[in-house]
């Protein structure tokens, strides 16, 4: 299938907030990868997203070159003319965007799908992050609020951070503390900012313990009713009755987080739930192994010439998408997208 389009990007969200399940976004930032994602959510027969990130975009882009945005692109223009060989719906994501780069990432990509949109095209994404935990929540909301209007004229949809996500990614660290639970005047204060849809869609990412990095369970203190009580007083602000879930929610720092944490979290309304740590380690762990068994084919050791089959790239390539694309399935069913593709 096509790229989503803005209308089946949010006919995916909505069904799985009335359906309560979540998609894996899966952080990538290869052809490889990014293969080995779709493939994962087709075998799956789960709709999906993929993602990139700051440092992704600028991997994606060349190593001479290092531009996010020229690496969004090209990330974006590979993905819509593969994604047409699947029967599954992916949606793409730019990932984490702090204060410091919204100038040299988000901002551009948005100007260029706003000028693809009034020539009568798609956007070139579906939606795009602000990543705003590192400034005071008020600043962190104006800046949500210009970025929210200009996504809605490129019909895409904005995900925000409301708190602090711990731990480090693509440069972006903080530290692990109380900061990291989004409190009730918090999500309040988003309700009266952004609206509830009436300025245009949004995504919330709120913290309720969340640390980016590699942690063994019972490491990281998630605590998911944050995300019931915030969907509580958002319905109240809203006028709404009681079990409503005006938020959309996304799930940050998941590695580590017990199978429970991860199914009441959706039972609260998360619909979007970011994985990278697990499908990085799943791509290269692999890569390792056949490294070890085979470095006599892919090594030229004592002047011999090795094995061509061993070191040509795509034979440990093969074998790192197909482990990739299985930890997608694995993350699909977690979160119950299994089985739900609207083609399925």
């Amino acid at each position: 299938m096509p790229i989503a389009t803005p209308e089946v990007y949010a006919d995916m969200i909505d069904r799985a907030k009335a359906g309560h399940f979540a998609y894996p976004a899966i952080n990538v930032s290869s052809s490889q990868t990014l293969n080995a994602a779709i493939k994962g959510f087709a075998d799956a027969g789960s709709d999906g997203i993929i993602q990139v990130s700051t440092g992704g975009a600028e991997y994606f882009s060349g190593q001479n070159v290092k531009e996010m945005v020229t690496g969004s692109l090209a990330f974006s223009a590979f993905a819509h003319e593969v994604a047409k060989k699947y029967d599954v719906n992916i949606a793409l994501h730019t990932d984490h965007c702090p204060k410091d780069k919204l100038d040299g990432f988000v901002r551009p990509l948005l100007a260029a799908s706003i000028e693809r949109v009034k020539g009568g095209g798609l956007p070139y994404f579906q939606s795009h992050m602000w990543d705003g935990s590192a400034v005071p929540l008020e600043e962190n909301l104006q800046i949500a609020q210009e970025l929210l209007e200009l996504s809605a004229q490129a019909r895409t949809i904005l995900e925000v951070e409301i708190g602090v996500v711990g731990g480090e990614e693509d440069g972006v660290a903080n530290e692990i503390n109380e900061q990291l639970y989004t409190t009730a005047e918090d999500a309040i204060a988003t309700i009266k900012a952004l609206g509830s849809g009436e300025k245009g869609r949004y995504l919330a990412a709120l913290t309720f313990g969340n640390v980016h990095g590699v942690y063994k369970p019972g490491n990281v203190k998630l605590r998911p009713e944050i995300l019931q009580d915030a969907q509580a007083v958002a319905a109240k602000e809203l006028g709404l009755g009681a079990d409503e879930r005006p938020f959309d929610l996304v799930f940050h720092g998941g590695s580590g987080s017990s199978a429970q944490e991860i199914s009441d979290a959706v039972d609260y309304g998360v619909v979007k739930m970011n994985i990278d740590t697990d499908t990085q380690y799943a791509f290269t762990r692999p890569v390792a192994d056949f490294m070890l068994k085979n470095y006599d084919g892919v090594l030229k050791i004592d002047g011999e010439v090795g094995n061509k089959k061993m070191y040509d790239p795509r034979s440990w390539g093969k074998v790192a998408e197909n482990a990739m694309a299985a930890r997608v399935v694995e993350a699909c069913e977690h979160l119950r997208s299994a089985g739900t593709s609207a083609s399925a």
